[in-house]
């Protein structure tokens, strides 16, 4: 359990604390559960970046970590997009249901492509691309925003990046899916197939 770890257990730990105070803001209206909300979010937002360097710079790379630092990630993140994707006027700004599915969906076709990938025994490892970076980084920056009420206009500009950005950083993954998939061995027609598809036996 290193120290990385720890601060990534820590995030995840904040997600249903933060689910609870935005919960409590929508149904009493009171400020403190927002400010609560916001707080914890941006918290864990900070931490995302503060175990990763941690992880690096101290050499703390782990399996656990491997797992852990994405799911960590999503959590927060699909957590914040669906609570504020309800309608919640006149309290918060609301994030169009486009966003939240586009988000979603590119999660699950990820998790999909690396299960088809695992079982067909091919790397399941990802690497973050440049794109998927700041797609996670305009997400954190609507919730944000719209937690702390801030005009409309802007927020339109992060959702719009958001969406594109997430669309793209999707499209970049499959591509790369299918990629590996084409080079996995289990991608070859068996011996089997090859004979069926060949010259017809004329044996008597």
């Amino acid at each position: 359990m290193t120290t990385a770890n720890k601060i990534t257990i820590f995030r995840i730990l904040l997600v249903p604390f933060f689910i609870v105070q935005v919960l409590y803001y929508l149904d009493t209206g009171r400020e403190y559960h927002r400010w609560l909300a916001f707080l914890s979010f941006a918290i864990a937002a900070i931490c995302d970046g503060v175990d990763g360097y941690v992880a690096r710079r101290y050499n703390q790379r782990s399996e656990l970590g491997a797992i852990l630092d994405p799911l960590a990630d999503k959590l927060l993140l699909v957590s914040g997009v669906v609570l504020l994707s309800m309608h919640n006027q006149p309290y918060l700004d609301q994030i169009p249901w486009w966003l939240t599915a586009t988000i979603i969906g590119r999660d699950v076709i990820l998790a999909l492509g690396l299960g088809v990938i695992h079982f067909t025994g091919g790397n399941v490892k990802v690497r973050p691309h440049f794109i998927g970076k700041m797609a996670t980084v305009f997400q954190m920056i609507v919730v944000i925003w719209i937690l702390l009420r801030w005009h409309y206009f802007g927020l339109r500009v992060w959702i719009w990046g958001a969406g594109i950005c997430t669309a793209v950083s999707g499209m970049i993954y499959v591509f790369e899916g299918i990629r590996r998939l084409s080079a996995s061995p289990t991608s070859a027609a068996t011996p089997g197939q090859n004979a069926q598809r060949g010259t017809p036996d004329h044996r008597a």
